[in-house]
């Protein structure tokens, strides 16, 4: 009979979770990954503008001014929600962490029971090879005593035809 983990539904819901939560981190880290990218987007058209600006007209000066602050505004924005990705893919972290905490325990719970049960399985082999081996033994020397009756009953008669 095969080895059945009685607590393998639990396992596969568990690891099923645990692939759930992979996910979610990857979703955490792509949307670190976006914000970034804009942050960088915006640095660079800082960079662009500020080249401009030296060749710009001295009159669209305040222009250029305001719309640098207005994307400093906004990289300061960005900053603030890759603050709160990076936070949140953190957390995500720790309860994978914790999903897979919970995974290994119950992989190790099925080694041990594995293990149990292959030892419960060697013990009934040697058992029934015990067993075997005790019929043999109890039949060759039933055959023995069977021959040697027989070679009594043989020379008792020889014994007794003789006189």
């Amino acid at each position: 009979m095969a080895f059945v983990y009685r607590l393998q539904k639990i396992l596969q819901f568990r690891m099923q979770k645990r692939d759930e939560q992979i996910e979610a981190v990857k979703q955490a880290e792509l949307e670190v990954i976006k914000i970034q990218t804009e942050i960088d987007a915006k640095k660079q058209e800082i960079y662009g503008v500020k080249k401009n600006m030296y060749k710009a007209h001295h009159s669209m000066m305040e222009a250029h001014d305001n719309y640098i602050k207005h994307l400093y505004d906004l990289i300061e924005k960005l900053e603030e929600k890759k603050n709160e990705a990076i936070k949140i893919l953190e957390e995500e972290k720790e309860k994978l962490i914790e999903l897979e905490k919970a995974v290994k325990v119950l992989e190790k719970h099925k080694e041990k029971a594995k293990d149990a049960y292959l030892d419960e399985e060697r013990i009934l082999e040697m058992k029934r090879l015990d067993e075997v081996a005790g019929i043999k033994h109890f039949r060759k020397t039933l055959e023995l005593k069977l021959e040697e009756e027989e070679e009594e009953m043989l020379k008792a008669l020889e014994d007794q035809y003789e006189y």
